[in-house]
């Protein structure tokens, strides 16, 4: 039976808060670098991050009651990890950046849309160390985790839908500098995940 209570809505919206801002930030990031995006396409984007981050506490939490020991040894990876995928995928668009300020932007080079694979790459990096929320929620049964989960998933995607939102106002007036603030965003996002996780 699921035990839906004040309190669990209340903790699993408070933690879908605390986990979204990465998701936030790089949605941000995504807007500012694809200013005219479509409705569908922030749909997409913001359902992507929602799905990953709804993903990754209830993994942790299949983790916790399976391989606990296993899943400890690997939690230490998790900082580098996302800074890997936040360093190459931010690098990338601030690489690019910079090339348009250099040769100018056109309509084709301007806002260029971010690919499937990039996606899944933010996806995964903005998400992992939501996999140390299946200890926050080891306790819960597996119906009630799920709800708690769908929550965080939910309210990261409302969370997303507005840093993307955010991002395209910005990106409409920062027209070729969008691509390389973006960046310099993602690879900022890296650096804090790896050094909050590292050092602290």
């Amino acid at each position: 039976m699921i035990n839906i209570t004040a309190a669990l809505i209340l903790n699993s919206i408070l933690l879908g808060v605390g986990l979204a801002m990465d998701a936030f930030s790089v949605s941000l990031a995504n807007g500012l670098n694809e200013p005219k995006m479509r409705m569908g396409r922030m749909l997409l984007i913001a359902g992507t991050f929602g799905l990953f981050q709804f993903a990754m506490p209830m993994i942790g939490w299949v983790c916790v009651h399976a391989a606990t020991q296993k899943f400890e040894a690997f939690q230490k990876f998790v900082p580098w990890i996302a800074l890997a995928l936040l360093l190459y995928i931010g690098g990338k668009m601030l690489i690019e950046g910079i090339k348009e300020s250099k040769e100018g932007v056109s309509e084709e080079t301007s806002g260029k849309k971010l690919g499937f694979g990039e996606l899944m790459v933010q996806g995964v990096a903005t998400s992992i160390d939501a996999l140390s929320v299946g200890f926050t929620i080891a306790g819960y049964n597996a119906s009630t985790a799920l709800v708690s989960t769908i929550i965080i998933g939910v309210v990261t995607t409302a969370i997303c839908i507005a840093g993307t939102t955010l991002g395209k106002t910005f990106g409409t007036r920062l027209a070729g500098k969008a691509s390389v603030l973006g960046g310099v965003i993602l690879i900022a996002i890296g650096l804090e995940i790896w050094i909050s996780g590292v050092f602290f």
